[in-house]
């Protein structure tokens, strides 16, 4: 797990995020460094929506089975997204986390949300107290992500969120819908390692690199990217029969094939 903290020690970490076992190995082959989970992708994986709650959300044992499977094929540290721990009571938040650590992964990121900063802060003390000091907690604050509260006064409420995540024990900060420099640079300022979400009008990797920022996520465009190339040969070999388009954006079987085996 310390190997995964040193990654935000500088520089730019930049996470693809993966959804199954396949597209954790394909990431990794890539040249990752380290794999962050979807949950967005994981859930569609497993047939259910995302941002789901109650009964409507992927069950924690397939939950938990199909992180097991990333971790086991990862080869590099996995950092997993657990949303809001699953629970609005930090016991139970952090047992759900406990049972995450128990499958390898070596982070997670868990988010406001719609919940209050308080919230999310009593849930990363009790992970913390539950878990020790190794794993890497990431604590997203969604207010870009969201829109919550008043622009003029969103910096300010960034920075006293940061400030309770820090001191419930969070090691890094995920501020995902911020792509302007200025706010990038006055987060970097408030001293945990920030992480952005990619979105188009975020600058590169030496640009963000240049702010302060270091870690870039995928987030889900990478499985909504999939299976939008798989709607869209989809359509076409069912209106034309025509082969060429889908052999043609298919990763190759043999090379595939040989990365889930350990090639």
């Amino acid at each position: 797990m310390t190997k995964f903290r040193d990654l935000h020690a500088s520089g730019l970490l930049i996470l693809p995020n993966a959804w199954d076992a396949a597209s954790a190995v394909v990431a990794r082959a890539a040249g990752a460094k380290a794999v962050a989970t979807t949950s967005a992708g994981v859930a569609w994986a497993l047939g259910w929506p995302d941002g789901a709650e109650g009964q409507a959300a992927p069950p924690e044992g397939e939950l938990l089975a199909a992180l097991e499977r990333i971790v086991r094929v990862a080869g590099v540290p996995v950092s997993a997204d657990c949303e809001a721990g699953f629970s609005d009571d930090p016991a139970e938040a952090a047992g759900f986390i406990r049972r995450v650590i128990e499958t390898g992964a070596a982070g997670i990121n868990i988010e406001d949300g719609a919940g209050s900063a308080e919230g999310l802060a009593d849930k990363i003390a009790a992970i913390r107290a539950a878990v020790g000091p190794e794993l890497f907690i990431n604590a997203r604050c969604d207010l870009w992500l969201r829109g919550n509260g008043p622009v003029e006064g969103r910096l300010e409420e960034a920075a006293r969120r940061t400030a309770l995540y820090r001191e419930a024990g969070a090691d890094g900060l995920f501020m995902p819908g911020v792509t302007d420099e200025p706010t990038i640079r006055e987060l970097v300022g408030f001293g945990l390692p920030l992480n952005l979400l990619a979105r188009t009008a975020l600058p590169g990797a030496a640009a963000l690199e240049g702010m302060g920022v270091r870690r870039l996520s995928a987030g889900s465009n990478m499985s909504a990217a999939a299976y939008g190339t798989a709607d869209r040969l989809t359509r076409a070999f069912l209106a034309d029969g025509l082969s060429g388009p889908q052999v043609e954006a298919a990763m190759d079987y043999g090379a595939l094939n040989a990365l889930m085996s350990g090639g």
